[in-house]
């Protein structure tokens, strides 16, 4: 994951330095830094900590931020059962959700050119869901099998859309709304296993299509820590791809960029970290689609930067579920909520603007 617009570089002697960049040498190699991005990256980090230490902080009890500290820190504390044991296994679920969901909308957005292109808009989450919720109604409850169901589901709806939208090249247009074309399919799947399951089992059901953070615990952080872990270099490359498939078809074949295996490595990728994500907590919506057009915004890069989307989805997340934990006291709302009440206004808006742009946004 890289958290500027790195451009392997071979600076000449007197050559011209693109503006807004900083040249960084390491031992033979150079690399282009965008100043930009990388304070974006630099502000969106601290925000991210004192959001975390705010989520830990706030909740039937207050706890100072200094026993928080503490507590992190591995330092005898008396708050260390509400803290350690019940607000940090739920926020490190959340971190690592919205990590995850902010790096699979750029990738797929990118791939796609077109900012509505997000997993929970285009039929990956609702593939996810919808095998999930399947397995549930038919008796599968546990927290492992889950997510690995959830895998499933995202990548097989991800290559119905890809094959179906697939007229020998991949059209933005066609992509999206083929994929907004099995969304609605999904769903009417997923209301069909509903309708079908056990009455307990398809309100618990409910509850995880709506997105929510609520008894996560250590149990679905560590495989999902782990998972993440893994795919770090999977994520590094992208991050280097992504600037090829950013080109225009003509330019980049004449430059010898493998465009098909590209495209496709990268929104594969995409897929399984929506599709991890959506395990974990469930379709938590919009995430995917806010936090890659905002950190573009900030960054005003050509691309879209993965780490400042990774950071702003993990924000959005973790600041989301604080709120939802406490807007409405003692009663707690699915994270999904909070988000959806964020982002249907934005997605609106993103048409609209779409519209009046002629197409493009």
């Amino acid at each position: 994951m890289t958290t500027v617009v790195g451009e392997k570089a071979r600076p000449r002697a007197g050559g011209v330095r693109p503006e807004g960049y900083v040249v960084v040498r390491a031992g033979r190699g150079s690399f282009l830094l965008h100043r930009r991005a990388c304070a974006a990256a630099a502000g969106l980090a601290v925000l991210l900590a004192a959001v975390c230490v705010a989520y830990l902080s706030v909740g039937e009890s207050f706890v100072p931020p200094s026993e928080v500290l503490k507590v992190i820190l591995g330092q005898p504390s008396p708050d260390e059962l509400v803290v350690g044991t019940l607000r940090l296994p739920r926020m490190v679920v959340g971190l690592f959700v919205g990590l995850a969901f902010g790096v699979a909308g750029a990738l797929i957005q990118t791939v796609a050119r077109n900012p509505l292109a997000s997993p929970d808009i285009i039929g990956i989450s609702q593939g996810a869901g919808a095998l999930t919720v399947g397995a549930m109604t038919f008796g599968v409850t546990s927290y492992t099998a889950l997510p690995y169901l959830s895998v499933a589901g995202g990548i097989a709806a991800a290559a119905l859309v890809y094959v179906f939208a697939w007229r020998g090249g991949l059209h933005a247009t066609r992509f999206v709304l083929i994929g907004i074309g099995f969304a609605i399919a999904l769903r009417s799947v997923t209301s069909l296993f509903l309708t079908k399951g056990d009455y307990l089992v398809a309100q618990q059901a409910q509850v995880w299509m709506t997105g929510s953070l609520n008894g996560r615990g250590w149990e679905e952080a560590t495989p999902l820590g782990w998972t993440l872990l893994a795919l770090v270099p999977a994520v590094a490359w992208a991050a280097y791809a992504q600037r090829s498939v950013s080109l225009d078809d003509d330019t980049a074949t004449a430059l010898g960029v493998r465009l098909g295996g590209t495209r496709l490595g990268l929104v594969l990728l995409g897929v399984v970290l929506a599709s991890v994500a959506t395990g974990a907590a469930g379709p938590v919506d919009f995430v995917a689609l806010l936090a890659p057009q905002i950190a573009r915004r900030m960054t005003r890069t050509a691309q879209i930067p993965l780490l400042c989307s990774a950071l702003l989805g993990a924000v959005i997340v973790v600041l989301a579920d604080l709120l939802a934990r406490k807007l409405f006291s003692p009663t707690e709302l699915p994270v999904g909520v909070l988000t959806a009440a964020v982002g249907a206004p934005y997605l609106i808006w993103l048409i609209v603007r779409s519209r009046t742009a002629g197409g493009t946004a």
